[in-house]
């Protein structure tokens, strides 16, 4: 049984989802100027689920995906993962909790060019308490093999295609073992196929217990999850609404065009 099985089984008998956002709101204020980037979202994500995030840009899912990484704080609300209130954590034990239970897959990929594939990877664990270098090497060989690179572990990031540079960052989001995996746009910077490829990982990953969230503009990739929420203007909204303004937007878009100078 894998380690994510492992967490999912204990996260199942304490019938607690793994992360829960209760009527969570995030303003940004620049100047004079007020953005509700969020406005009472409320969300359950179970251990072992594979939730997509989808809207049109600017409607708040970077900014939700970044609240669920604890790389931003709400202004409002709630935000419960595993169960703890972490809504209100300084930023130490936040980066604590962010090293030990969430792993990130960026769109950009966001590996350090003068690093080696596998320092790249095992970088996470370099910050823990308990790092051991040998326990660290055991582990990164672990999740490249995983991943299908471990034949490029000594290769740098510039001798490597987009589709096995983002292989190496969805190894370096699994070296930590973490209870969840956020992926933000994770084939936005890849071809058709290389796409594929990460998407058909990501499936893998969470049918061997991973639970995974991920931010897509793509919505072939999004029906491919367990479920699809839908944002506008920093809402959660049911399909048929996302919908529906989606088709007043797109209709109105031609007028709004004809009337600018």
């Amino acid at each position: 049984m894998t380690p994510y099985a492992y967490a999912d089984m204990e996260s199942d008998l304490m019938n607690t989802p793994l992360i829960r956002l209760e009527g969570l709101g995030k303003v940004f204020h620049t100047d004079d100027v007020e953005t509700h980037a969020l406005s009472d979202v409320s969300l359950d994500i179970g251990a072992g689920d594979f939730v997509a995030i989808t809207g049109p840009s600017g409607c708040g899912k970077s900014t939700l995906l970044s609240m669920l990484g604890l790389l931003d704080s709400p202004t409002a609300g709630r935000f419960l993962l595993d169960g703890a209130d972490v809504a209100g954590l300084d930023l130490r034990r936040q980066a604590r909790m962010r090293n030990a239970k969430i792993g990130f897959i960026f769109q950009a990929f966001n590996l350090i060019a003068d690093l080696t594939v596998e320092e790249n990877v095992a970088l996470p664990l370099t910050f823990r308490d308990d790092y051991r270098r040998d326990v660290a090497q055991r582990r990164v060989r672990e999740v490249l093999d995983q991943v299908g690179m471990s034949h490029r572990q000594r290769h740098y990031p510039g001798q490597l295609s987009g589709g096995q540079q983002q292989r190496v960052a969805v190894a370096r989001a699994l070296v930590g073992e973490p209870r969840i995996l956020l992926a933000d746009e994770p084939s936005g910077n890849l071809d058709s196929r290389n796409g594929e490829a990460v998407m058909q990982l990501l499936e893998q990953l969470n049918r061997n217990g991973a639970t995974l969230c991920m931010v897509t503009h793509d919505p072939a990739f999004a029906r491919r999850a367990d479920r699809v929420v839908h944002m506008l203007d920093g809402r959660i909204v049911d399909e048929d609404t996302f919908e529906r303004l989606r088709g007043e937007e797109d209709h109105a878009m031609p007028m709004i065009r004809e009337a600018l100078p």
